[in-house]
């Protein structure tokens, strides 16, 4: 689901490698690959809208790639700090040239670079400056094929949106819920059959679970889930009515044109 308001190639970039996508009605830009990887569209801005406007502290976007949830999250809340997590160097250094664009300037003081491995363990982590308990939010796109799935034959895409082993997933919220301080909150974007490993991942750990099916069409299964919690919390898990991205004739339902718009807010109450 890919949702830019509109693509050009960047002039100061090999234009046969890199394009300019703007979000929120041009509030921000990005620079993502023009060919092969992976580029951030309806599924980052769904993640964005979690984030309240009102919310304060340090928010960590883990597996940023070229930056769009964090920045979508800057924008939204303009009393944020964001670090973008990115493993691999080349989205990542996509993510730093990005943030020196004319039309971030405002949120360049705010958002951070930092390429690691969140995988790599706590050791890892804190090498890279990531300190567990370090973060108010975390949101996060993990990637969205399970292992075992068909790869794509491009490293950077295959890297992006595929699991490398079939514990990935669960190792992947775990070390979202360390990078947590207590009462932080945790927000992902998944598969609806990811959601027995996230919550295997999240018990003792993240508590208040609220699951929010996201359907392509009213009456169809839901494509995606909004799942989120709080550490430490002990609430029950709760699944909220769901909302739906099109219309019948295959436009925009309001909703979708509010998220693509960067003016809705997703309430995920933990």
């Amino acid at each position: 689901m890919n949702c830019p308001d509109r693509a050009s190639t960047a002039d100061d970039t090999d234009p046969s490698q890199v394009r300019r996508d703007a979000f929120y009605r041009g509030r921000f830009v990005v620079l993502q690959p023009a060919c092969g990887g992976y580029r951030s569209g309806l599924d980052a801005m769904l993640l964005a809208a979690t984030l309240p406007e009102s919310a304060t502290g340090s928010v960590a976007d883990i597996g940023a790639g070229a930056g769009v949830v964090g920045l979508a999250a800057a924008c939204r809340a303009e009393r944020v700090e964001v670090t973008l997590v990115e493993k691999s160097a080349a989205m990542a250094d996509l993510a730093r040239r990005g943030l020196t664009l004319p039309e971030n300037v405002a949120h360049q003081n705010r958002v951070r670079v930092v390429a690691a491995d969140i995988l790599a363990g706590r050791a890892g982590r804190e090498a890279a400056g990531l300190c567990d308990g370090a973060f108010q939010h975390v949101l996060t796109n993990p990637p969205f094929y399970p292992h075992g799935h068909r790869a794509s034959p491009d490293p950077l895409r295959a890297e992006a949106l595929t699991a490398t082993d079939a514990d990935f997933l669960p190792r992947w919220v775990r070390a979202c819920a360390a990078l947590l301080g207590h009462g932080g909150r945790f927000t992902a974007i998944v598969r609806p059959d990811a959601l027995p490993a996230m919550l295997q991942a999240s018990e003792g750990r993240l508590g208040g679970i609220r699951v929010l099916p996201i359907h392509s069409r009213s009456a169809a299964p839901a494509i995606r889930l909004m799942v989120a919690g709080r550490k430490g919390s002990r609430a029950p898990l709760a699944v909220l009515p769901g909302r739906t991205l099109h219309a019948p004739d295959g436009g925009l339902e309001p909703f979708a044109e509010a998220i693509a718009a960067g003016t809705a807010d997703i309430a995920l109450d933990c």
